[in-house]
């Protein structure tokens, strides 16, 4: 295999690997959070505000692999 074929390779699996873990964690982070509200509909405002941040922090994450793609 030539040099720029293993290049494009790690690049394609650096980006899918870091976007599709973030997507996963995104997901269970509102389920969980929607599953709660729907037991405890009274909690949704002490609920919102750490789950916006958890989701916002798992996707940093996705961020990060593509910052890694583009220096690669």
């Amino acid at each position: 295999m030539e040099p720029e074929v293993i290049k494009l390779i790690i690049k394609g699996s650096t980006i899918a690997i870091g976007g599709a873990a973030p997507a996963f964690a995104v997901g269970k982070i509102v389920s969980k959070a929607m599953e709660s509200i729907g037991r405890n509909p009274e909690s949704a405002g002490k609920l919102f505000v750490p789950m916006l941040l958890g989701a916002a922090f798992a996707e940093a994450i996705a961020i990060y692999a593509l910052v890694v793609v583009f220096t690669l």
